[in-house]
Formats: structure tokens, C-alpha cells, sequence
């Protein structure tokens, strides 16, 4: 199998060429597992398949590292669309990626024949918890929503992004146990398909500081949906602006929550290396 390493601001993919490549269905879990191993594979966050679609120019298809399938990805949708232009599959400068649920349009900057940044329409946010799923009355907005992590009592904004998100506001990401907070919250049975989890510190009305915990990979150097719920919940709390600068350990994303209420994220795409999986 040919594949494609690609990264955006860190986060990063095995990415598979599905024009080209044909793959087995029951195989694909077993297969993100063992390429994702950092030390016994190719070493990356997950698996993304670009697969020829009915719908829109490619379809995305995201495994995370445990072998899970994920709805949606900031970074990695970002990355398929630099796939399949630099393979010369279009042409295109604005192209449309099928996801669950979405058709998102992407317009892409090109220098030298190559994609190097991406400006995703990631559509509108969904607040109510039947969205997530989240327990409790399915109709019900997760704004500023008190959860019991542990022995320790945090508040959050809970939105999906064609994803799950949990967003918390905190004095400082540096050095925030990530990790353990981040699990517990995972896994809490209150988000019974689990959730991806960002950690916030709010520096100005246009700029935030993001640490993420993702769904099925851990803490990963970027998350493109997930800094879209951030800025989001940050300015439905009141405590940004509705265009900001979210700063990731990877990298910089620009994050717009436009009056029409979709959101728009623009960040780079980058190619590291090709190769072949027996």
C-alpha cells in the first residue's frame, strides 16, 4: 500500500490515495493501529483514507490511532485536500470533501504548484447535546455546563463541530495536567461516544492559547475542529471575539465564527515523505 505522510501544524496522517489504492473494510481498524505506532510503524495521530465520492470532490475518512472512526478533522481535511490536488486528481481551487453529515468547501492557495494553506468552510456549530451525543435532555444547549472531573468540579462548552468537543477555560494551558484531565473527560459517561477535549486560556479578545486531548489519539499538536469549538465557546461565554488567532503547540490557526454562523478555519498542509506498507 502507497501512502503519503502528511502533517497540519503537527498533526499528523497516514494518508492513503483510495483513487488508487483499494483496501479492505474489516482490515481498516488493524491497519490505523499498526501504522500509527510510533515505534513499530509509521508514526502519526491516524489514518486518513481519500476516497472518490458522489457527493463532492473526495471523500474523508478518518481513523484515529486506537483504531477508531472519527466524524470530522480540522487538520487532516485540510491535508486530503492537498493530497488530491498535488496528485493532480483536480485542478481545482476551490474544491467540496465529503465528511459524516457534511460537504465542506475548501478554497486552496497554491505556490508552485503545490497546496500550501487551505481555507476550510467548516459549517455551523451545533450546540445541543442530542448533537454530541451528551446525556441529558437531548434538546438542551451545553453552554457553561458544570462537570465533575475527578475530585475537581470544571465548567464547559460542549459543541459539535461534525464532531464532539468538551471546551474548558483555564488559567494557563502550559502546564495544565492535560493528560489526566483530559482521559477522564474522554471517557466520562456523560459523553457516551466519548469527546475530544480542549483546554483554553483566553490572552485577548482575538487571540487564545489551545491544549487538546483528542478522541482516540491522546494529546496530539493540533486540532483543527477542535480549535473551532474553542473560539466558539469563547465567544458565546462572552470572552473573545468572533475572529481569533488560536495558538496550538503545533502551530497557528486563523478561527472565524461569521455572521452567517459558520465557522471558517485557514491554516497550511504540508507533505513529509511517500512510501509503501506491506
Amino acid at each position: 500500500m502507497r501512502f503519503t505522510k502528511m502533517h497540519g501544524l503537527g498533526n499528523d496522517f497516514v494518508m492513503v490515495d483510495c483513487f488508487k489504492e483499494k483496501l479492505e473494510e474489516a482490515a481498516l481498524p488493524d491497519l490505523a493501529r499498526c501504522a500509527c505506532d510510533r515505534h513499530f510503524g509509521v508514526g502519526a495521530d491516524g489514518v486518513i483514507l481519500a476516497e472518490p465520492s458522489d457527493k463532492a470532490d473526495v471523500r474523508m475518512r478518518l481513523f484515529n490511532a486506537d483504531g477508531s472512526e472519527a466524524e470530522n478533522c480540522g487538520n487532516g481535511i485540510r491535508c486530503t485536500a492537498k493530497l488530491i490536488y498535488d496528485s493532480g486528481h483536480t485542478q481545482a481551487e476551490r474544491i467540496t470533501v465529503e465528511t459524516v453529515g457534511r460537504i465542506n468547501v475548501l478554497d486552496l492557495y497554491v505556490r508552485d504548484g503545490k497546496v500550501e494553506t487551505v481555507r476550510v468552510d467548516m459549517g455551523q456549530p451545533v450546540f445541543q447535546r442530542s448533537a454530541l451525543p451528551m446525556t441529558g435532555d437531548p434538546s438542551a444547549e451545553a453552554v457553561s455546563v458544570p462537570l465533575q472531573v475527578g475530585d475537581q468540579e470544571l465548567e464547559f462548552t460542549c459543541i459539535s463541530m461534525g464532531n464532539p468537543h468538551a471546551v474548558t477555560f483555564v488559567d494557563g494551558v502550559r502546564g495544565y495536567p492535560v493528560e489526566a484531565t483530559g482521559r477522564l473527560v474522554e471517557h466520562h459517561p456523560v459523553f457516551p461516544r466519548r469527546t475530544n477535549v480542549e483546554f483554553i486560556h483566553v490572552l485577548g479578545p482575538n487571540e487564545l492559547d489551545m491544549r487538546v486531548w483528542e478522541r482516540g489519539a491522546g494529546e496530539t499538536l493540533a486540532c483543527g475542529t477542535g480549535a473551532c469549538a474553542s473560539l466558539v465557546a469563547a465567544a458565546r461565554t462572552g470572552r473573545s471575539e468572533r475572529q481569533a488567532t488560536v495558538h496550538l503547540p503545533g502551530g497557528d490557526l486563523q478561527i472565524e465564527w461569521a455572521e452567517d454562523g459558520r465557522v471558517y478555519m485557514t491554516g497550511p498542509a504540508v507533505t513529509v515523505f511517500e512510501g509503501e506498507l506491506d
